[in-house]
């Protein structure tokens, strides 16, 4: 089997947990004893095949002779798989499955972007390990801060239907408490936080100069995230900040991190056509 049909198993196997997971949000599973964890279980045992061929199509689109190829839609791939990843590990421990509604079509998205889209190789290569430490902590900071900002998005829904004494959909309707969905918002905004970082301080330490040749910007922009998130957290503990509060400040932080991590590479290899 070559990437494309590992990628298009892939692509098929995500659109399939999402209908699942759907179809999971139907009034007439509340009434079955146990269909809801029956649904729950089916839909991260189909999240986890596809992400298994995920992989194996990622490791023959990213291998190959001068390096690796960490090109944009490659680099959205593999931020793509790490957000699946974390939604599947962490929905073991926390309420965090409904998240797959959104997480499963993105990566089918982007895997299909990847698969028809032609784009130039952007080859890194010096595999030193304080780069390999820095790359890999750099992106599980921003798959955790992603998986964070749609949470406050599902948050904000929810918060508008207590507030307007609108029923919602079944997605909202499917949620768990709000305090509880707060909490949760925190655990991975901590977590981010935490690898975001740790991203940084190796950046500086393993990089030559984070503000030279093409870095100032992503370096600056990572450092406004990291200051976003900071005073979030830092209200979150000394004034209690939530609800629309907490929301604001968590979509801030993310939309400069986007920036940082994806923007400048769009301008730098669709755009300005550097590799």
């Amino acid at each position: 089997m070559n990437s494309t049909l590992f990628g298009t198993s892939a692509i098929l196997a995500y659109i399939a947990s999402a209908v699942v997971m759907f179809r999971s949000l139907r009034p007439a599973y509340e009434a079955v004893p146990d269909a809801a964890a029956v649904q729950r279980f089916k839909v991260l045992a189909v999240g986890w095949f596809a992400a298994a061929l995920h992989a194996m199509a990622m490791i023959n689109l990213y291998a190959g002779e001068g390096g690796l190829d960490f090109s944009l839609l490659n680099a959205l791939s593999a931020i793509t798989w790490i957000i699946v990843a974390i939604v599947l590990v962490a929905a073991l421990f926390r309420p965090l499955d409904k998240l797959g509604l959104v997480v499963f079509p993105l990566a089918a998205v982007i895997l299909a972007l990847k698969l028809s889209v032609p784009e130039g190789s952007h080859r890194l290569h010096e595999h030193s390990w304080p780069m390999a430490v820095h790359i890999v902590v750099s992106v599980l900071a921003y798959g955790f801060l992603n998986i964070a900002a749609i949470q406050a998005v599902l948050l904000a829904f929810q918060d508008w239907s207590l507030r307007s004494h609108h029923r919602g959909g079944l997605l909202i309707r499917s949620l768990p408490p709000l305090e509880t969905m707060e909490a949760v918002l925190f655990q991975l905004i901590g977590a981010g936080f935490t690898l975001l970082s740790l991203s940084l301080v190796t950046g500086f330490l393993f990089l030559e100069n984070m503000f030279a040749q093409h870095l100032a910007h992503k370096t600056i922009l990572s450092l406004l995230a990291w200051i976003l998130f900071a005073v979030l957290l830092a209200g979150r503990f000394r004034s209690g900040w939530r609800g629309p509060t907490a929301i604001r400040w968590t979509l801030g932080g993310f939309f400069a991190l986007m920036l940082a991590y994806l923007g400048s590479k769009m301008v730098l290899e669709w755009i300005l056509k550097r590799a």
